[in-house]
């Protein structure tokens, strides 16, 4: 259950997070539930439309998640020159689903998430990413994602980890294994883009999951995008690589779907990989 004060929830997590909390107005709750694997809550703010939850955690909002559905997904897609099949692992909301929907050079979108409850959910109360289930290319997969990727080798063109925070069932997609088996499910000239935390918050993990990718993959790079109802407004990608700088788009949006697009540009996607000098001493 989220901590509730005069009907406000606050995010705290003092192994996360220690000594800092974002608060936000709990409107009207729609939906509170325990899955198998989750708390799961959907609650209404006046300021910023609808919130879902996971384990205490914000995971969207509706006024700010375009900000990281789209850097998610256009930074690994645009940096490959020809995605064609392109794996999902978590991403319950449907939110990356529609973002990676929007190139219509890709064939085939398969979305592996562990916990069913997330989509149903998703699909009752949050239309706005919901809708990314709709597209014909989506198929769901109702299983653990390491798993799934460990039996589908050599298969994807890019992989995408939209994971929860390493807490939960969302703690083994942080660790080397993982990452072995996402190395060896994408094709030779693959790309993996995963969510990596604060650069404010995590720089430990961050240098510890950049160390490990660099074991695997040629190039390896951290990225990252403004999100204000995350703790501390920002939050990273490693984008890894077999032979792509994926710091430089290889292919350009037409006008078309970048009128589509809320929050990235190529411009953008250069300017994400270039750190504070702090991040990177």
């Amino acid at each position: 259950m989220p901590p509730l004060e005069h009907n406000w929830f606050s995010e705290i997590h003092e192994n996360l997070w220690p000594g800092r909390a974002l608060s936000l107005r709990m409107d009207r709750v729609l939906y509170q539930e325990k899955s198998e694997y989750q708390d799961i809550c959907v609650f209404e703010n006046s300021g910023v439309g609808r919130v879902l939850t996971l384990d205490n955690i914000i995971q969207i909002t509706e006024s700010d998640e375009f900000a990281y559905q789209e850097m998610i997904a256009h930074v690994p897609l645009f940096a490959h020159p020809d995605p064609r099949s392109v794996l999902i692992i978590g991403g319950g909301d449907g939110g990356v689903a529609r973002e990676v929907a929007k190139h219509r050079g890709v064939e085939q979108i398969d979305l592996c998430e562990i916990d069913r409850m997330v989509i149903e959910v998703s699909r009752k109360y949050l239309p706005f990413t919901s809708v990314g289930f709709s597209d014909p290319r989506v198929k769901v997969h109702i299983q653990d994602g390491a798993e799934f990727a460990r039996k589908n080798v050599d298969a994807y063109d890019v992989i995408i980890v939209d994971s929860s925070d390493p807490i939960g069932p969302a703690k083994v997609l942080f660790e080397e294994p993982f990452y072995r088996s996402i190395e060896a499910a994408l094709k030779k000239d693959g790309i993996m883009m995963n969510q990596a935390e604060s650069i404010w918050l995590h720089l430990d993990l961050i240098k510890d999951l950049r160390k490990t990718a660099e074991g695997l993959f040629p190039k390896t790079e951290y990225c990252y995008t403004c999100v204000p109802t995350y703790p501390s407004g920002q939050i990273g990608f490693l984008c890894c690589s077999k032979e792509y700088d994926v710091r430089e788009p290889q292919r350009r949006p037409d006008q078309a779907f970048q009128k589509k697009c809320r929050y990235y540009t190529p411009d953008i996607h250069k300017a994400s990989f270039h750190l504070p000098a702090f991040v990177n001493r």
